[in-house]
């Protein structure tokens, strides 16, 4: 069943966390308590069990998928501690917890983003050095920075605190979704297949079933906060009314957005297709992904 190895997957990806995150030390716990309290939380692992499995797909049989996949997670993770901040979205749960900032305060939450940033690109260059193939890793974590970058990740949360308040329009929120969203998503998918030694045209195709995921999983959200409810998903809904943003489901609707959600999936699936390397589970997976109910 799906389920079940999706499980077993997060589990060991679970246990790769534990084994790369810092060590207690006396006094840099001040930082060390809250960075792993945020990776600790009950995530999806969505971008490490991407980059595992198309690292599997194209055959790498090292560990450096697993250092590029955990280094992602950090990433995205940190972005999450600064996201639920005061200053942006001022939110108190997520994960069905208590934010960093909420259990640390606001200045620890702010440093231990930072310090989450940071501690990512030391597990991913220690790949790096233990890497057999350092060739494609180096392609890899230039990926990797690139995405969670001003041109990606943070260029996109960037714009979208920019842009709070404002009227937007389709074009804007898509855009958005493609940096804050979908750049993590896209470099899961690539950075796996790269560090493998895949084709440049096959990271291209990796690259497209990413953006269209990554856009689809953002509008899927944006259409959760408005139909689901904070116990179902951890984490406050009616959310970005609150908070006045323009949204995918406010231009377009639930239904509108759903449809566009259903175009994106099949868009990702038909490119897919046309791989030369092929993983059911992860197949399953971009599916299960896209319709999911939290």
């Amino acid at each position: 069943m799906f389920q079940d190895e999706l499980k077993v997957r997060i589990d060991s990806i679970n246990q790769e966390i534990e084994e790369l995150l810092p060590k207690p030390r006396l006094y840099e716990d001040c930082l060390g308590d809250p960075l792993r309290y945020s990776m600790r939380g009950k995530g999806k692992r969505l971008r490490p069990l991407i980059l595992e499995e198309t690292y599997k797909m194209y055959g790498g049989s090292e560990n450096d998928g697993k250092y590029l996949g955990i280094a992602l997670e950090m990433i995205h993770n940190a972005s999450l501690v600064h996201d639920d901040l005061p200053a942006l979205d001022n939110d108190e749960f997520r994960r069905g917890i208590k934010t960093t900032h909420a259990e640390f305060g606001e200045s620890i939450g702010i440093l231990a983003g930072d310090g989450l940033l940071n501690y990512a690109y030391e597990v991913a260059t220690t790949g790096l050095v233990e890497s057999k193939t350092k060739d494609y890793y180096s392609k890899a974590l230039s990926i990797l920075a690139n995405k969670g970058g001003i041109f990606g990740m943070l260029g996109g949360q960037t714009l979208d605190v920019a842009m709070t308040g404002k009227e937007l329009d389709l074009k804007m929120i898509k855009f958005i979704h493609k940096g804050k969203t979908a750049a993590l998503i896209q470099a899961a998918f690539a950075c796996g297949a790269c560090a493998a030694g895949a084709s440049q045209e096959e990271i291209e195709k990796l690259m497209e079933i990413g953006l269209s995921v990554g856009i689809a999983f953002q509008i899927e959200d944006d259409i959760l906060d408005v139909t689901s409810t904070s116990e179902v998903l951890g984490k406050p809904v009616k959310n970005d009314e609150k908070n006045h943003k323009t949204t995918y489901v406010t231009v377009k609707g639930v239904e509108g957005a759903k449809e566009d959600v259903k175009h994106l999936s099949q868009k990702a699936i038909s490119v897919y297709d046309t791989l030369s390397a092929k993983n059911d589970f992860l197949r399953e997976l971009i599916l299960y992904l896209i319709e999911r109910k939290k």
